[in-house]
């Protein structure tokens, strides 16, 4: 700073126009004058009043360099500076160990955005950008591991045969299955995925010993399972060796399913009606049978086959599923399953019957044709065995609780129209209400909302106010 001796004449100057260092003047040459009215003299230099602001201008660089040593992983919650200068302290301290200042990675400025490096396409077991598509490797022939065999490789997925200890465990899961959807050519697509060799003439085997401990139902799909696969899946030898193995397995069958000779039976006749297996095949097997089950199971399927020629239809003689039939029809087996247990008075097969019909959803209709009955009964041997058939119902579970109350509550809808026909049907069904309560059939929520029509009559136009109840 070169300022004008004359002590008349005086400079201005600024605080920015210093420079980090302040300059005082020579004092082997007698030293600069500067005159001034804001100036001081402390140990023999002269400071402005400005001092104080250039001092606070050192600290605060002094402040930013410090500042930007730090490593970046605590950049931003440092140390920082104010809007004033004051230092302002963060919540965690700036790491010491210079072992972590190596190891970091991350930007030593502070200016990263938190994003991965090279767009995530960097980095130990990464392939690449998503989204990025390879270009197909020229292969370099002249590279040491070139190998001219490799060019003509094809590479297909080869799927194990299954053995006879994996296909139970697999090809079961699958019948199963079916039994619920109903769908053959699923079933078949999951078939044809399977390596089968060998095991494949073991698939019709398998599905008819599932079929004999199950219903009637699951009997009748897996015959059409059968005779879909046919052909795409199954061959012809393969249906013969399946059936050839279940009469060999007979005895072994019959202990856990009693009627399996009939079964098998039925199955071998829808099979030839199916023309799965030839007409010739039961005649294979005349003069040699050693074992009586096998015998059984021929003469059953023989006799089926000679009734199909008098008109009888094989290709329905296991019935079809509760859901799968006509509405008409299932209400036409509920009456006669209750005519033949009013006949017989057997209640256990009445039980056995109404679970065969597989249709627990429609139980409510035999409820409803059940009480019906009793309407239209004229003595009292209907009025109790119906009762004690719905009790016997009701405490097996084979009539759930909501299904019973959506039959009393149909009655209760129909009892008008059902009135014109059956005059005493109000009082009627007042009397079976109440003994179904009594017996535990019904509760009493129920029996309250039995619809009553008005009985009150005059006994002559003389009585007055006299009334008589009507008793019948």
């Amino acid at each position: 700073l070169f300022v004008d001796s004359e002590p008349s004449s005086s400079h201005v100057v600024k605080a920015d126009d210093l420079s980090d260092s302040f300059v005082s003047g020579d004092e082997d040459n007698g030293g600069l004058v500067i005159s001034n009215k804001n100036m001081n003299e402390i140990n023999g230099n002269w400071l402005s009043s400005s001092s104080n602001s250039i001092s606070e201008a050192r600290l605060k660089a002094k402040a930013k360099r410090r500042l930007r040593k730090n490593s970046s992983r605590d950049s931003g919650r440092g140390d920082s500076l104010s809007d004033n200068g004051d230092v302002v302290r963060g919540t965690t301290a700036a790491p010491t160990s210079p072992k972590s200042k190596l190891l970091d990675r991350k930007s030593r400025l502070g200016k990263g955005r938190g994003l991965p490096k090279k767009g995530g396409a960097g980095g130990k077991g990464v392939w690449g950008r998503s989204g990025e598509v390879y270009e197909p490797v020229v292969v370099d022939e002249k590279d040491p591991n070139y190998d001219e065999a490799q060019e003509n490789c094809v590479y297909e997925t080869v799927v194990p045969p299954l053995d006879e200890r994996h296909f139970e465990k697999t090809v079961t899961p699958i019948v199963q299955e079916y039994f619920e959807h109903g769908d053959t050519n699923e079933v078949a697509e999951q078939l044809a995925e399977l390596n089968l060799g060998s095991m494949r003439s073991a698939v019709p085997s398998l599905a008819v010993s599932l079929a004999l401990e199950a219903k009637a139902s699951h009997r009748e799909l897996t015959s059409r399972l059968l005779a879909d696969l046919y052909g795409s899946v199954l061959s012809h030898s393969d249906m013969e060796k399946s059936f050839d193995k279940l009469l060999q397995e007979l005895p072994d069958l019959v202990l856990d399913t009693p009627g399996a000779p009939q079964l098998v039976g039925q199955f071998i006749a829808r099979a030839v009606s199916d023309q799965i297996l030839s007409k010739s095949y039961i005649d294979g097997y005349k003069g040699k049978v050693d074992c009586e089950y096998v015998r059984v199971t021929l003469d059953r399927a023989a006799v089926l086959l000679k009734m199909s020629m008098g008109g009888l239809r094989i290709d329905n003689q296991w019935g079809a599923g509760g859901g799968q039939r006509p509405v008409i029809q299932l209400i036409k087996e509920m009456n006669l399953l209750l005519k033949e247990y009013i006949l017989s008075g057997d209640s256990k097969e009445a039980e056995r019957c109404l679970r065969d019909l597989e249709v627990p959803h429609f139980h409510h209709e035999f409820v409803y044709e059940a009480v019906v009955m009793v309407l239209e009964s004229k003595g009292e041997k209907t009025f109790k065995m119906v009762l004690q058939l719905l009790k016997c119902l009701s405490l097996s579970s084979i009539i759930t609780v909501d299904q019973m109350r959506r039959g009393y509550k149909r009655i209760y809808m129909d009892i008008a129209e059902i009135n014109i026909d059956v005059p005493r049907a109000y009082f009627i069904l007042e009397q079976f209400v109440d003994k179904s309560f009594n017996m535990g059939i019904i509760d009493m929520k129920l029996r309250d909302l039995c619809p009553c029509r008005g009985r009150k009559r005059f006994v002559s136009e003389g009585d007055g106010s006299v009334v008589k109840l009507e008793s019948c």
